[in-house]
């Protein structure tokens, strides 16, 4: 077992520059938590033989009353203790500490197979004669200190909350900034998130967030007051009385030291929760890998006359996914063909798709499950489905004008179900494109037809209602393609095994297609699949999507002028030219299929921005500024001597000698080159 110890000091001793009185200390290979004597503590993080001090002693677990925040414990008591879970061998330390009549336990346990990670259990007992109005608790509040450096900015972070606006996962931080990062909803229709953020210096990062089985309603704030100091937490406000007698429990929480960036971090999460929970992550089909063509640059009022003329091009293009998308519907919630465009119903669904696979093509189909129109039949015959908010309202999904149903309603779940066995097994679909940010979470559901025990039901639910549609879809077609695209919100980490593909899902940038396929291969992997979606949308960046390792895609439309009237669809000559080439060069190299290896580069400090992917024996290395003149760095290598190409251009860049190397290179926009070992 990895040696640890638990050291407390009888007098005070004045602990480094911060001068404060440290009382306690637990310890691993990576990471030290240090406690000071009100029970404040601090993390250090420990790599090559180095100390690095993140902060300052903070509050670091407290609990809110109706009337006070209490903060401040003397410690009682203390012992350690060998551990033996899911999450393998490992040391726990129990402090006892008292304030008032207050009494908290804090369990801190480090395990061998997470010698970066922490893991926090906390609960607090009224010993005292009268009841305590609980608000809320706070487990893992940190501060995070600048390391002095000129650099700026002083901090890059990754955030989880899913907000209306559409922010950045990732981003410097400055002074002033503050997101709540709620994991509930943060409009009518954006909420959830995977519960965990980041703040990293150039030296050292920390991460918080909780390890729980579902979604919880906890926020995890980062601040950053002034230019030199940041913080973060895990926050729980739930309403409790606390009874003489009785006891509280938090959440399971955890804190993370890393090098470089966020990615290390959200590695470390997901293989804790994959070791707690058994939580998998199934591989991709080899056709998930194929480019995508979707017929949505026509929208809504597409016809089949479009769709077919339009894929001969798609064909010799290299294109191998047709996607139906929005508009072939009568209703959202009714899901029936609409008859002004299949007037046969479901036999004419079922020809277009022999169609389209009689031209060589995979069909995928566009689907927003658990939204239903006010006016639809649905809503009309089964009322009782709909979610409902604490004073009887239905809540709103605004961009389609539509109302949530519940996803713990078994009746909810059926309905859906069969409509996933309509689509693969009656009409024929390969795959199926979830669509709407309303899927990332839902609100609590207040619906007594429903008879939830808490209204949190349906926001714990929420996951597991498309772990039906993706099992029942993988029952009936084992190489079935699930798509789910939650619309630029921050992807729902209790939800990413119950699908085989994700998406940048309406990026705003080029950089959001990368950070989002670096914070997604951190979370689910390289065995899934991640569509860099429609190109059309970050102004033709093919570069950005096949650099990081991600499936092209598009929904341009052919000829010019044909049909909608949808800016920048249209297949100019130069378009076509230039998809032949990237699709070309995507097939050739199939970096989507390759091992991205996200912790060789800091997205947010090193320059210029780049991304390392290995595959077949050999290195490729995507960098990205609007300009750049003068060195990179190629991380990874081996020693060994490499033949260095730049493939995009088919121009020879020389020879390298491993393990570590630097080229003189010049370039716009982006480079992609490949690092062959000789």
């Amino acid at each position: 077992m990895t040696k640890r110890w638990f050291g407390f000091i009888a007098a005070a001793v004045t602990c480094g520059h911060l001068g404060m009185a440290q009382v306690a200390v637990v310890e691993g290979k990576n990471i030290r938590i240090e406690f000071d004597g009100k029970m404040h503590s601090r993390v250090i993080a420990i790599f090559d033989g180095r100390q690095y001090i993140v902060g300052a002693f903070t509050p670091s677990e407290t609990v809110q009353l109706s009337n006070a925040n209490i903060s401040d414990f003397s410690i009682a008591s203390r012992k350690r203790e060998p551990v033996q879970d899911q999450l393998g061998p490992g040391s726990r330390t129990v402090i006892t500490g008292t304030a008032g009549s207050l009494k908290k336990v804090e369990a801190i346990t480090i395990y061998d197979a997470f010698p970066r990670m922490a893991f926090l259990e906390v609960e607090y007992t009224n010993t005292g004669k009268d009841d305590l109005q609980i608000t809320g608790w706070i487990n893992q509040r940190y501060s995070i200190s600048s390391d002095g450096a000129a650099e700026q900015p002083a901090f890059w972070s990754y955030q989880s909350g899913s907000y209306e606006k559409r922010p950045d996962w990732v981003l410097p931080l400055t002074p002033g900034f503050k997101q709540e990062n709620f994991m509930g909803m943060n409009a009518s229709d954006y909420g959830g998130g995977t519960p965990v953020v980041d703040v990293s210096r150039r030296d050292v990062g920390l991460a918080v967030g909780h390890l729980e089985r579902a979604p919880k309603l906890v926020s995890l704030p980062v601040t950053m007051p002034d230019a030199s100091h940041t913080s973060v937490a895990v926050e729980y406000r739930h309403g409790h009385v606390l009874k003489p007698g009785e006891t509280m429990k938090t959440f399971r929480t955890f804190v993370a030291v890393h090098h470089g960036d966020y990615f290390r971090a959200l590695r470390d999460y997901r293989d804790a929760m994959k070791a707690r929970w058994s939580v998998r992550f199934d591989a991709a089909p080899d056709s998930a890998f194929g480019p995508v063509w979707c017929a949505w640059g026509y929208g809504r009022k597409m016809t089949e006359n479009q769709l077919f003329g339009t894929l001969p091009v798609v064909k010799k293009l290299g294109f191998t996914w047709v996607t139906l998308d929005d508009g072939w519907q009568t209703a959202q919630g009714d899901w029936l063909p609409n008859p002004q465009k299949y007037p046969r119903g479901d036999a004419d669904i079922r020809a277009m798709v022999d169609k389209i696979h009689a031209e060589g093509f995979k069909a995928q189909l566009w689907w927003a499950p658990l939204a239903a129109d006010p006016g639809s039949e649905l809503v009309r015959k089964h009322p009782e489905m709909l979610l409902l908010n604490a004073d009887g309202a239905k809540q709103k999904i605004s961009y389609w004008n539509s109302w949530y149903l519940c996803p713990a309603d078994p009746a909810v779940v059926e309905y859906h179900k069969a409509i996933v066995v309509k689509m693969i097994r009656d009409w024929g679909f390969d795959g199926l494109k979830l669509d709407g940010q309303f899927m990332n979470g839902a609100p609590p559901c207040y619906n007594p037809a429903h008879h939830h025990s808490r209204p949190e039901e349906s926001v714990e639910a929420m996951p597991q209602f498309f772990r039906v549609l993706y099992e029942t879809a993988r029952q009936i077609k084992p190489d079935v393609l699930v798509e789910f695209c939650p619309c630029g919100t921050g992807y729902n980490f209790f939800t990413l095994p119950f699908m085989n593909m994700t998406v940048a899902s309406d990026p705003e940038s080029a950089w959001q297609v990368r950070l989002k396929g670096k914070t997604l291969k951190a979370l689910e992997g390289d065995r899934m699949a991640y569509f860099g979606d429609h190109v059309d949308m970050v102004k033709d960046d093919l570069a950005s999507t096949v650099g990081i390792g991600g499936v092209v895609g598009t929904d341009f439309r052919w000829p010019v002028g044909a049909g909608s009237s949808r800016e920048g669809k249209d297949l100019t000559p130069a378009r076509e030219q230039l998809f032949a080439k990237w699709i070309g060069i995507y097939k050739e190299k199939m970096l989507s299929r390759g091992e991205y290896l996200g912790t060789l580069y800091d997205i947010g400090f090193d320059k210029p921005e780049t991304h390392a992917i290995s595959k077949d024996g050999n290195m490729y290395y995507a960098f990205y500024a609007p300009q750049w003149n003068g060195k990179v760095e190629l991380r990874g290598l081996e020693a060994r001597t490499y033949w260095v190409t730049d493939y995009v251009n088919a121009r020879d860049l020389g020879t390298i000698q491993g393990p570590a190397a630097t080229l003189d290179v010049q370039f716009e926009k982006y480079l992609l080159i490949e690092a062959k070992p000789q």
